[in-house]
């Protein structure tokens, strides 16, 4: 007779645990973590599932959710939801993240009060763990501000800021798959963790023991649960319409949400600032965890597949721009016809480009309206085009572009060097950012921007793909491509570390067909030279190297996700203005020849380790 969860006892399932480890259907790693969950009362709710899982054999399943702790990357906690495991986002893992960031707050300021700010988007069961995290921090004490509705997380940014919180959680996975769901937890800056306080709330997330859950309709009916949303949402539509621009609005807009939040911030506010022609894309309308109109199911405005149906519905229905914004609506990505012609061709422009195109317009402007400084500046990161910071210096604004990747630490750099001279933040991943009203990128500001740059550009008679070809013309051409390898599970983790490795100590001596000249290693703050020298790196410390080859402008940079489970590599290629000639479509086709090339070298070198 088989066991079953109600006759298995803990040592029986971890006898059973022992054998599957020794038949190598589970990695040593999971072991300890499933003992953990089997034996520590705190877990002891999950305790007869875990059992069940044990007598069905399903090793592969208890592997993928045990093999690690789930980490706090760039963005927070994110990963695959699972009633229960270490490596999963369920009720344990969300409230762990509660709890510990709770316990550091009142450590860092023992005497109170304390304020709390929680948001949540579409995703499957954001609502349920927005509550879960509302109620473990009144249990501790603090006042609980909850946005009623789903929002974009630069909302929660900017309501940590109204209330002047001590910290908060947006539930959200941004634009990973449907499986996944996370918590991106906030600082009372309005921006996501950094040093010292990051690590502080990782290592108090590591110790939490058991915790208490206030009832979170009660804790509404104290007062001790403060409900937002429409006054939050005016004083949040104010702060945007205070970037407008004048200019013509004559353009027909075709958004789509993704089936995020986006369509409540995004129309409201194009409608506020003139622009009456404004269509949601049906098939991505409706609020849906599971994303089902959008291919693979993936809502990430980053990939130009997103946009191939709504190009054709925006030749049929006359659309003349087209505009996504990702599940929580912090970022935008965008589409345009090539030239003036919504019949012709239609292109995506990558999140680089876009940048580019909102820092000129953005500091034109700001020039237009006489309101520039000398401390004006703006801020990118180190795998973000060196064409904005050209862009700015041309312009006579400052760059500082020593960034790791995160908007997070746009937003520290917003902080440390002073808000007043602020201008716009920008990185490659589609994030965009102007004013001070938050410190995280926002995705309804950046679609109001590019729409009123697109209505400028129309009425001047170009298409938005031509008057990036103008700043071509002004600052060099920049072309760059992000490619991926994913390297799921333990022994992906395992990879990620060992192509790391490799690259550091042994890695190409050419790419792409180019000689590279020097590795700037962010972890070592080192540049290693190809002559075997080795100088001091001046800038940030992270888990990030960049490969200098001999043609000036044209590296790679290489990076393991800090959100998911693959190596990130970002590639560069330049040509000097005063080397471009009238027509660019050559200069374009080689050096999207070059990009392939590097794509191929890269994932040839990874395939070795």
């Amino acid at each position: 007779m088989n066991e079953t969860s109600s006759t298995m006892d803990i040592q029986s399932a971890l006898t059973k645990v022992e054998q599957a480890l020794a038949a190598g259907k589970l990695s040593e790693s999971a072991v300890p973590n499933i003992r953990l969950w089997l034996e520590d009362p705190r877990y002891a709710a999950y305790r007869d599932a875990i059992c069940e899982h044990i007598a069905a054999g399903k090793w592969q399943i208890l592997d993928d959710v045990f093999w690690t702790v789930i980490p706090f990357g760039t963005g927070g906690r994110r990963g695959m939801m699972y009633p229960f495991g270490s490596n999963a986002v369920n009720e344990r893992t969300i409230g762990e993240s509660a709890q510990g960031l709770a316990n550091y707050v009142r450590k860092f300021k023992p005497d109170g009060p304390w304020a709390f700010a929680i948001g949540y988007d579409t995703r499957h069961r954001s609502r349920e763990f927005a509550e879960l995290c509302a109620g473990i921090m009144v249990a501790n004490g603090f006042q609980v501000y909850f946005i009623d509705d789903y929002r974009s997380t630069p909302e929660l940014s900017f309501l940590i800021r109204e209330k002047n919180c001590d910290c908060g959680i947006m539930v959200t996975a941004s634009h990973n798959p449907p499986s996944d769901n996370a918590v991106k937890v906030y600082w009372s800056t309005g921006g996501q963790l950094v040093p010292p306080h990051d690590k502080a709330v990782i290592e108090e997330v590591m110790q939490v023991g058991l915790f208490e859950v206030a009832d979170f309709e009660q804790a509404v009916a104290d007062g001790k649960v403060v409900l937002c949303k429409e006054n939050l949402d005016q004083a949040f539509m104010a702060e945007h319409l205070q970037h407008s621009v004048d200019g013509p609005r004559d353009l027909k807009v075709i958004f789509s949400p993704l089936h995020g939040v986006g369509e409540f911030n995004v129309k409201s506010l194009l409608e506020a600032v003139g622009f009456e022609n404004v269509d949601i894309y049906g098939p991505h309308r409706e609020p849906n965890g599971d994303f089902p109109n959008v291919p693979g199911h993936v809502s990430n405005p980053e990939n130009a597949e997103v946009f191939t149906e709504i190009i054709q519905y925006a030749r049929e229905s006359g659309g003349e721009l087209i505009m996504a914004s990702d599940p929580d609506c912090d970022r935008m990505g965008a589409a345009a016809p090539l030239t003036t012609d919504i019949q012709g061709p239609w292109e995506t422009l990558d999140g680089n480009q876009l940048g580019v195109l909102l820092c000129d317009f953005v500091i034109r402007h700001r020039q237009q309206q006489g309101k520039q400084t000398s401390e004006d500046y703006i801020v990118t990161t180190l795998v973000s085009s060196m064409m904005t910071t050209r862009i700015a210096e041309l312009l006579n604004t400052k760059s500082h572009r020593d960034n790791l990747v995160g908007f997070k630490w746009i937003g520290s750099v917003i902080d440390e060097v002073g808000p007043e001279g602020f201008v716009f933040g920008t990185e490659e991943s589609h994030g965009y950012l102007v004013g001070t009203y938050v410190r995280d990128k926002d995705g309804a500001v950046a679609c109001m921007l590019m729409a009123q740059l697109a209505a400028e550009c129309k009425a001047a008679g170009i298409s938005l793909h031509q008057k990036l070809d103008d700043l071509y013309r002004q600052v060099g051409y920049h072309r760059e491509r992000l490619a991926t390898i994913r390297m799921e599970g333990s022994d992906g983790m395992r990879r990620m570390q060992s192509l790391m490795d490799k690259l550091r100590s042994d890695g190409p001596e050419s790419i792409g067909g180019l000689k590279i000249t020097s590795v700037d290693d962010y972890l070592t703050n080192e540049t290693r030279h190809a002559d075997g020298s080795v100088t001091s790196l001046a800038g940030p410390t992270g888990n990030l190297i960049i490969m200098q080859t001999e043609a000036a402008g044209n590296y790679v940079a290489v990076r393991p996700s800090g959100t998911e489970p693959k190596v990130k590599m970002y590639m560069f290629t330049y040509v000097p203005a005063e080397e471009l000639g009238p027509d660019l479509s050559e200069v374009r086709t080689a050096m999207n020849q070059r990009l392939d090339a590097f794509d191929k070298d890269i994932r040839a070198f990874a395939d070795t380790v």
